[in-house]
């Protein structure tokens, strides 16, 4: 059965305002033309709707039954609009504590002076965020991911502080921080490839494991070892000379970034900031 929503919301007015004229005011048409609606969806729906009577009109059962429903719907409709009309310039980017402290937080005073309408917060989860308005930025295995999807590929180095004049791992062991994810389902560092590409064995390495890559960069800057961690998050280190790799060959991993249905955010405002994040971890 089609229903005419131009009917329905002729209806919907008159039964809450309880006329047709006063419907007629709202909806910027005729009295006749919201009578005429009335009249159609009546027809539609084999049943009276209102009682009428001179200069008044007051619902029947059926009609009460139907104007409880359909002002229930066009309020969802209207508080979904406004939702949504609300949340065009507002971002939430839900991703990994990780990269969240080390590479998007610092660079928002940059986003925000050059996108000064846009309003971004970031919030941290090892856990897929599936809010409506939230984007999520997930690590994860380059094999199960959608490669559309795909924002960065990660790649592993040892980096030490440049403090330290040669490779620490050259004439004494050497503590190294590493990470073990709380995410099982995930890829471990590709360390062992590293030792394997670089010529080196694992005895030449005193291991310590975090469950975030974060804490290993800071026992590297505090100069307590040397870290095992992806190129992405150190770095704005390596730029500001904080941190070095002694020439050691990276490795590529089965890791990545990526944002889960990217095709899904295909607003201006998305693509905006899906832009500036590629352009922060690559």
């Amino acid at each position: 059965m089609h229903i005419s929503l131009q009917a329905l919301k002729a209806f919907e007015s008159a039964a809450r305002l309880g006329s047709f004229k006063a419907a007629a005011t709202e909806l910027a048409i005729t009295p006749t033309a919201v009578s005429h609606h009335i009249a159609n969806l009546e027809s539609r729906l084999n049943t009276d709707l209102f009682h009428r009577e001179v200069r008044k009109i007051t619902l029947t059962h059926t009609g009460k039954f139907l104007s409880l429903n359909a002002s229930k719907a066009f309020k969802l409709i209207h508080d979904t609009i406004e939702e949504l009309n609300s949340s065009h310039n507002q971002i939430h980017i839900s991703t990994t504590s990780s990269l969240a402290a080390l590479r998007l937080i610092p660079a928002l005073h940059e986003l925000n002076t050059e996108h000064p309408h846009l309003n971004v917060d970031i919030s941290t989860s090892e856990s897929l965020d599936k809010q409506l308005h939230t984007l999520p930025v997930r690590l994860g295995e380059k094999g199960k991911v959608n490669k559309n999807d795909i924002i960065n590929s990660e790649v592993f180095n040892v980096f030490a502080p440049t403090t330290l004049r040669t490779a620490p791992w050259l004439n004494n062991q050497v503590t190294l921080y590493t990470c073990h994810w709380k995410n099982n389902n995930l890829p471990e560092p590709p360390f062992a490839d590293w030792l394997t590409k670089n010529n080196l064995g694992s005895k030449q390495f005193k291991i310590k494991t975090f469950d975030q890559e974060l804490f290993g960069i800071q026992q590297a800057l505090a100069n307590n070892g040397i870290v095992f961690c992806s190129n992405t998050l150190v770095k704005p280190y390596i730029e500001a000379g904080l941190l070095t790799q002694f020439n050691s060959q990276a490795i590529e991993s089965e890791l990545c970034y990526y944002i889960p249905d990217k095709s899904r955010f295909a607003t201006n405002t998305y693509k905006t900031i899906i832009e500036w994040l590629k352009k922060i971890i690559n």
